[in-house]
């Protein structure tokens, strides 16, 4: 019972979520405004690795390090970094509560009809993740009726029809779906038994199992290509444009690779040199048919 009243709630968030992309996302700020007021929001998460974690206290990892290189480039624009829950961040910048999220977030048809998309910094196609040595799962086949673990409201939630897909060419269905506020809560239950497998996009993957191979194992790709980039409110043009050429200046001073390199062990070459704002556009980019 305590497990069942667990997950209503966290599908309440969901959906709670939902309802708040689609009614605040007029009131956000563009470019003019924060200049004005001397102060870019954006707001981060801390349980992302390696985009953005803890570290004895500490937030670390890739975007932290990107927000370093942000405030260099804004000049007299102060970046005020706030630190929010994965399941109320969209919706905190959709709202006018922040600017933007710096954070890991993959862009989605969904979230294409609130957001614009700066211009891609990683790949983010999914993989599963299964215990270590557990031979049972080694090819999609297997995934046949197991119980799979997600984040609730991550992006594979509107890319489960790719893997539904994929296991029913092979005569199989999907199992069970448990969704869960964290990553990390995922994994604890993955660990003990309670889960199958758990799915996340590569980079995250490759973290995991970098930081704990005796428990984790990587297994195959559930879903097409797609790209990790920063949200920006449709009704914010300008802060788009500056966020893009922010990418661009990473990009061409050689920080962009170098910082990949650091956190995601690759640099990630072949990545679109555009800002994505609809889903056919975005669509096309991933070879999505």
């Amino acid at each position: 019972m305590k497990l069942a009243s667990q997950q209503l709630k966290r599908i309440g968030k969901v959906t709670l979520l939902a309802l708040m992309l689609g009614s605040f996302a007029a009131h956000a700020n563009d470019l003019p405004q924060i200049k004005q007021a001397g102060v870019f929001k954006v707001a981060t998460e801390d349980d992302y690795a390696p985009f953005n974690f803890m570290d004895n206290g500490t937030p670390v990892g890739f975007n932290n390090d990107v927000l370093k290189e942000l405030q260099t480039y804004a000049k007299d624009i102060k970046v005020e970094q706030s630190i929010l829950p994965w399941t109320g961040l969209l919706a905190a910048v959709s709202s006018g509560q922040y600017d933007a999220a710096i954070t890991g977030a993959l862009v989605t048809d969904q979230r294409l009809n609130v957001f614009n998309f700066v211009t891609p910094l990683a790949s983010a196609q999914h993989y599963f993740v299964k215990r270590k040595g557990d031979d049972r799962l080694d090819t999609i086949k297997d995934l046949d009726g197991k119980t799979v673990g997600i984040q609730a409201g991550s992006a594979f939630m509107a890319r489960l029809p790719e893997l539904k897909k994929m296991l029913k060419e092979q005569g199989g269905s999907l199992g069970k779906i448990v969704q869960y506020q964290s990553y990390p809560e995922a994994y604890a239950d993955l660990a003990n038994g309670r889960l199958d497998y758990v799915i996340n996009a590569v980079i995250s993957v490759n973290d995991l199992v970098k930081k704990r191979p005796d428990v984790f194992e990587k297994g195959l790709p559930v879903s097409g290509g797609g790209f990790v980039s920063w949200p920006v409110p449709k009704n914010s043009p300008e802060l788009l444009a500056f966020l893009d050429g922010f990418v661009a200046h990473l990009k061409a001073t050689g920080k962009l690779t170098e910082l990949q390199k650091k956190w995601f062990g690759q640099e990630f070459n072949g990545l679109p040199d555009q800002p994505i704002t609809n889903v056919a556009e975005f669509h096309k980019l991933a070879n999505i048919k």
